[in-house]
Formats: structure tokens, C-alpha cells, sequence
């Protein structure tokens, strides 16, 4: 267990882990090679430390693993069908049956909305709950990237994650064993994007 004090002394592995971190996608992960559950738990509960206006906690997760993600292949394909309307495009449906396959798990990523909250803050929890995961499945070694493809627009597919109508789906964080690690990452020099009053 990390203690405040192994934290702020250690200040190096925190920026380690933050930069490093990379999207990792489903052609890129060990096929068939499951994680355990109790990393996907611990991923879980950092994402639920993350930051909440008012200590509403509107992040919500479902997860799929195992025959569970052929569950999310063939509802998410059903739903895209039936009403992308004249968006639909055959090989995405055909794509939205094999991808969840790929990964060890798929995890819907929801808000429950709050509405005496603004929902840019609701938004900003959400987010900051992913990055949680997202930082967590780096330090263990395990390739991870948040998705908004698929069906995450297509209010009708809400229920199956059990969210609202008021609530949004934002997306699915797939996470599998790394293969193929991804490039190097860059980004342009932050001096460039801060102005800095004195």
C-alpha cells in the first residue's frame, strides 16, 4: 500500500506513469489471454477516487468479460442495425460483433446525471475517472483505449447499460494484454499552450 508520504517522495514514478501512458488498441492486444479479475476490480476502484463536484459520483460501469463480451457483440450490433438509419454501413455492423471479442474486457462507461450538477462537471468527473483506469492499466503493464465509436450516440442503446434519459453513455475502455506496444508518443511543448500571469 502507497502512502501519502511514498507518494510525494517519489514524485518521479507518478510522471513515469503519466507519460508513458498510450492508447493500446484491440489489433494490439494478446488474444485469448484474460486478465485477472482483481486488476480489473483495482482499475474500478481507482477510477472511483477520481475527482466529483459535490460528491455525486455519477461515473457508472458495466463490464463485460468472457462470454459476456459475445453479449455486448451481438446486443451493440442489434442496436447499430436497427437504428443508425441511413448511417448504417454493413462492415461496421459486421465489425461491432468481433470487436469486443478481441479484448479481455470491454467496460460501458456511463454518467448518471445529477441535475442540480452542470453537466460539464458531471462530464469532467466521468473523464477523470477513465484517466484513473487508464494510468492504473499502465502501471501494470495492460493496453487500454476509451472508444466513442459503435454505439455510444444512439440514445436507444442507454437501458442496456442501465442509464437514463437524461444520463449518457461515453463510450467502452477496452483493455487487453499488450502485443504490439504502441509508438512513442508526442506532444507539443506546453509553453505554448499556457499563459502565465505573475
Amino acid at each position: 500500500m502507497i502512502d501519502q508520504q511514498s507518494v510525494t517522495s517519489s514524485p518521479s514514478l507518478i510522471n513515469q506513469v503519466i507519460r508513458t501512458r498510450r492508447s493500446v488498441f484491440t489489433q494490439q492486444f494478446e488474444p485469448g489471454k484474460p486478465i485477472p479479475d482483481d486488476i480489473i476490480w483495482q482499475l474500478l476502484e481507482n477510477a472511483n477516487w477520481a475527482p466529483t463536484h459535490k460528491l455525486t459520483e455519477p461515473w457508472r460501469f458495466t463490464v463485460f468479460s468472457g462470454e459476456g463480451r459475445n453479449t455486448l457483440a451481438q446486443q451493440q450490433a442489434v442496436i447499430y442495425k436497427e437504428f443508425a438509419g441511413p448511417k448504417f454501413k454493413q462492415g461496421k455492423y459486421e465489425q461491432l460483433q468481433k470487436i469486443p471479442l478481441l479484448a479481455s474486457h470491454v467496460i460501458a462507461i456511463g454518467m448518471k446525471r445529477h441535475q442540480d450538477i452542470p453537466e460539464m462537471e458531471e462530464i469532467a468527473a466521468v473523464a477523470a475517472a477513465v484517466q484513473n483506469m487508464h494510468l492504473t492499466a499502465n502501471a501494470y503493464g495492460i493496453g487500454a483505449y476509451w472508444s466513442t465509436g459503435g454505439i455510444t450516440f444512439i440514445e436507444e442503446a442507454k437501458p442496456l447499460f442501465n442509464l437514463g434519459p437524461d444520463d449518457k453513455l461515453m463510450g467502452f475502455f477496452y483493455l487487453g494484454y499488450i502485443r504490439v506496444p504502441s509508438t512513442d508518443g508526442r506532444r507539443g511543448s506546453i509553453e505554448e499552450k499556457v499563459n502565465w500571469i505573475k
